[in-house]
């Protein structure tokens, strides 16, 4: 679950970067202006389609630093010559020791803006 007071931060300081008014960076991204002073108000959460619209539309806010913090803003380019293929960056790792009942949910997020949500099989019915 997202951190409404540190998600807010992390859009004030998107706007401050890109030296956006609120209803400038609303009309930017397609939502409604409202959208952006109920967020920046901490009355409404984030949802999924906001924040991809926010990554689609700013190619240097890194998903995973606009919703959790974890990771660098703006997101620092590398020039890779096209026949080479960056390296994957390291991947989490699950400890098998850890019980399953300590996760959550795992959510894979796909580029064409869908998402699946898997549960632990303690949590499902």
């Amino acid at each position: 679950m997202v951190n409404t007071t540190a998600f807010k931060q992390r859009l004030e300081q998107i706007l401050t970067y890109y030296e956006l008014s609120a209803s400038a960076f609303a009309d930017a991204i397609g939502v409604q202006r409202s959208s952006i002073s109920h967020l920046l108000s901490g009355r409404n959460k984030p949802s999924l389609d906001f924040v991809l619209k926010v990554v689609r539309a700013y190619p240097d806010v890194n998903l995973y630093w606009l919703l959790n913090g974890k990771g660098v803003f703006p997101e620092a380019k590398t020039n890779i010559p096209e026949n080479q293929t960056p390296s994957p960056e390291p991947r989490a790792e699950i400890d098998p020791k850890q019980p399953d009942s300590d996760i959550e949910s795992i959510v894979v997020f796909y580029t064409d803006g869908s998402f699946r949500k898997f549960l632990p099989s303690a949590h499902k019915k």
